[in-house]
C-alpha cells in the first residue's frame, strides 16, 4: 500500500495543472539587481555569488531562444514529449525597462514547447504595470512569480544587506496573489543571528500569507562573498548545521507551515569549487529521501502544528 504523502510536493502541484510532464529550463537573461547597481545598495546581499545559480547550459552571453534550445536539448533526449517552463532565475528578473522585460519574456513564451514562465525577483521590484502584464499572460499561460524573502526579520534583512523589509515582502506577495498569479517564496534557514525559535517563527508568519509554493535553502557560505569574509573573521556568529540536524530543522519548520502550501525544495546545491561550508556531499533527491524517512520516524507531517492566527 502506498504511503500517504506527508507534505505537499511540487511534482503533484504541477500534475494538478498540466496533463503532461513539464520541466523548468533556467535562463540568465542578463539582468542586474538594484542592490548591486547603487539604486538600493552596492555589493549585493552578503551571501550572494550568482555563479551558484546557473546550470552549465544557461549562459548570459546567449539570447533567450538559444538558452532554451540548449536547455531543452539537454532534457528532451530522455523525455521527447516533455513540455517546459522558462525559469528566469539569475539576479532580479523584473528589474529593467518595461518593454525590454516584456521582449525577453515573450521570446520565452513564444518558444515551441514552452507552456509558461517562472520569474525570480525581489519583493521591492514589482511595479503595478508589470503585474498587469503578468495577470494578462496568466489567463493563457502558466505564470509564477518567486520572491526572495529569505527572512521575516528586518534585523536579519539589514544584516545581510538585503535592501528590503518584510513589509515589502508581504505587500508584493499579496499584490501578486490578488491578481490570481501563482506566488512563491524563497527562504534561507540558518542566517547569522537567528535562533532556532526565530527560524520556526518564519514558517508561522509566512503561513498567514497567500503563498502557493516555498523553496527552502540551507545557509551556505560561498567563496568571494562578504559573508564568507565575515565567517572567516567571526565563525562563532554562525550556526552551520550537519545534514541530520538540518533534516530535523526543516521538519520542525514544515510542521508549522500552512498545509496548503507546496514545498518545492528543502536545500540548494552550490558548485563544489565555490562552496566553503557546509559541504554535505549530498544531492537534492538524496536529501529529500532523508526528509521522507525522518517524517515517518517522527510520525509527523506538514501543518501538524499550524494555526491560522
Amino acid at each position: 500500500m502506498e504511503q500517504r504523502k506527508r507534505y505537499n510536493e511540487f511534482s503533484d502541484f504541477l500534475k494538478g495543472i498540466f496533463p503532461f510532464k513539464v520541466q523548468k529550463i533556467s535562463i540568465d537573461a542578463g539582468f542586474t539587481c538594484p542592490n548591486r547597481d547603487g539604486t538600493k545598495g552596492s555589493g549585493g546581499c552578503t551571501y550572494c555569488n550568482n555563479q551558484t545559480f546557473s546550470p552549465l547550459y544557461c549562459q548570459v552571453k546567449e539570447p533567450v531562444p538559444i538558452q532554451l534550445t540548449e536547455g531543452i536539448s539537454f532534457f528532451s533526449r530522455k523525455y521527447p514529449e516533455m513540455r517546459y517552463l522558462a525559469y528566469f532565475q539569475a539576479y532580479t528578473n523584473t528589474y529593467g525597462e518595461l518593454q525590454e522585460l516584456k521582449k525577453k519574456y515573450e521570446e520565452a513564451l513564444s518558444f515551441p514547447g514552452v507552456e509558461g514562465i517562472i520569474i525570480g525577483t525581489r519583493p521591492d521590484c514589482m511595479p503595478d504595470e508589470l503585474l498587469d502584464y503578468f495577470e494578462a499572460i496568466s489567463r493563457e499561460k502558466f505564470v509564477m512569480i518567486e520572491y526572495g524573502v529569505e527572512s521575516t526579520l528586518d534585523g536579519t534583512l539589514q544584516r545581510i544587506n538585503r535592501g528590503h523589509s518584510m513589509a515589502d515582502s508581504e505587500a508584493a506577495i499579496s499584490r501578486t496573489a490578488d491578481r490570481g498569479i501563482y506566488t512563491g517564496v524563497h527562504m534561507i534557514l540558518g542566517l547569522p543571528g537567528e535562533s532556532r525559535e526565530e527560524i520556526l517563527q518564519h514558517a508561522e508568519k509566512l503561513s498567514l500569507l497567500p503563498i502557493h509554493t516555498i523553496k527552502l535553502h540551507q545557509l551556505q557560505l560561498i567563496r568571494h562573498t562578504r559573508m564568507a569574509r565575515e565567517y572567516a573573521d567571526n565563525p562563532e556568529q554562525f550556526r552551520l548545521y550537519s545534514v541530520d540536524e538540518y533534516v530535523d530543522l526543516a521538519i520542525d519548520f514544515i510542521e508549522r507551515l500552512n498545509p496548503s502550501m507546496v514545498i518545492e525544495r528543502f536545500i540548494s546545491q552550490s558548485p563544489k569549487e565555490l562552496l566553503i561550508a557546509p559541504d554535505w556531499g549530498i544531492k537534492n533527491y538524496e536529501f529529500t529521501a532523508k526528509i521522507k524517512k525522518r517524517l515517518i520516524e517522527r510520525d509527523t507531517y506538514q501543518g501538524r502544528l499550524f494555526t491560522d492566527h
